[in-house]
């Protein structure tokens, strides 16, 4: 049965929230925005990407007792989330994207925190991920693990933006698409195997693969 622990909590960041996933949000809101702000926009969407983390991580207890959520109904509501998200990814369908269509505001900064907030500040995937993560075990040790890999992952994005910002502009995004597709069907197991542990967890009986 799937646990998690380090390596597999910072894989699974990696696949919802990582720089495969960021980039193409970033390079979307590249074309009328200069090096400058489009680094400046990195550092306050990471930063308050990175405290929610930090919030949910140590936090994410608290959380699902205020909601009266069983650990069993996060994992099988995680998994199926992780499940139709990675599908949706290995399709080429970007759930949460902002439309083209979309009003934009005065303030540049705003507006692009605004733009980020679903795909990367606030991401119901890194969400449930991270909730899933540090209900893994009760262990303070452990829910710092997840807190530090989820931010990890955030300053990853931010130096992978910090870095190729110049190059957004002019990035074909046909190969963030492959990478994106690619770590679908990672995290579409990962979907798979969270809906057996709480199905296990529910008392259904599942055969042992090994």
């Amino acid at each position: 049965m799937f646990v998690f622990n380090l390596s597999s909590a910072f894989v699974t960041f990696f696949a919802v929230v990582g720089p495969p996933k960021t980039l193409l949000a970033f390079a979307h809101l590249a074309g009328d925005r200069t090096t400058r702000d489009l680094r400046r926009l990195a550092a306050w969407s990471t930063g308050i990407a990175a405290f929610i983390g930090l919030v949910l991580g140590f936090g994410a207890k608290y959380v699902t007792n205020l909601f009266h959520i069983s650990d069993q109904s996060l994992q099988l509501a995680g998994g199926t989330i992780f499940f139709v998200y990675a599908v949706a990814l290995v399709f080429g369908v970007h759930l949460g994207a902002e439309g083209e269509d979309d009003e934009h505001l005065p303030n540049p900064l705003v507006d692009g925190i605004r733009a980020l907030l679903l795909p990367y500040i606030a991401s119901p995937l890194a969400i449930t991920a991270v909730l899933v993560a540090s209900l893994n075990q009760d262990a303070w040790s452990w829910k710092a693990t997840v807190a530090g890999a989820y931010v990890s992952v955030a300053v990853i994005n931010y130096l992978c933006v910090a870095v190729l910002a110049p190059l957004l502009r002019r990035t074909h995004r046909t190969s963030l698409e492959v990478l994106s597709r690619l770590l679908g069907l990672l995290l579409a197991a990962v979907g798979v195997e969270l809906i057996l542990e709480g199905l296990a967890g529910l008392g259904v009986h599942l055969p042992d693969g090994h």
